[in-house]
């Protein structure tokens, strides 16, 4: 395995250029087979899952929900909170930001979007709770699509562009993913779907 990460590696730097410098040695960035190995297995779980799951009864996962979206959402408050305080503090430019000309801010960034990688594991469980309670019309090929590719993307974000620009997406996405993950945790509780008033606005932010 070693001897294939580095084959990847010195291939991937041949075409890409060497890897940034400062994100060495951070879990998961040094080599992309464990990326590409729990893709894999999420795919098969994908695949064989819902067959597993024909003949026997879905289950409900309520408790679990809740706990798992109130997660997500004070996960990507937190993320969308530090983004915005950081660019804010280090007056990084909307339109141009390059990889080198804040460095103390920089760092706080690459923090941050290291988490935000990280963040495109755990919502492959939002595939695998569709899974648990038989909602299989709702892993749809973009669902997969989505979850598989914005974890692979941001493998190669994080260790080639960790900062500048590529800030611009997960600030974006975070504060998407509050709306989001906040209804869904409030709405797995029957008391609280009457109030749930921005739902028909999720849509409209997730495009």
């Amino acid at each position: 395995m070693e001897a294939l990460d580095h084959r990847l590696n010195t291939f991937l730097e041949s075409w890409l250029g060497p890897k940034d410098p400062r994100v060495r040695g951070w879990p998961l960035l040094d080599n992309y087979s464990p990326t590409l190995a729990v893709t894999l297995v999420y795919l098969v779980v994908v695949w064989t899952g819902p067959k597993y799951m024909k003949g026997r009864k879905a289950y409900s996962c309520k408790g679990v929900l809740v706990l798992y979206n109130a997660g997500l959402t004070l996960l990507s408050l937190c993320m969308f909170c530090q983004l915005v305080c950081a660019l804010w503090s280090g007056s990084y430019d909307f339109y141009c930001q390059n990889l080198h000309s804040a460095p103390e801010v920089d760092k706080k960034v690459m923090k941050v979007l290291w988490w935000y990688y990280l963040s495109k594991f755990i919502e492959f469980m939002d595939t695998f709770f569709f899974i648990l309670r038989k909602n299989n019309h709702q892993i749809t090929f973009l669902h997969i699509y989505h979850h598989t590719t914005m974890l692979n993307i941001w493998w190669f974000v994080v260790n080639w562009l960790p900062c500048g620009q590529s800030t611009f997406g997960p600030c974006l996405n975070s504060f998407v993913h509050v709306v989001m993950y906040s209804y869904y945790g409030l709405s797995t509780i029957p008391a609280m779907r009457p109030y749930l008033w921005w739902k028909k606005y999720i849509t409209q932010l997730q495009l």
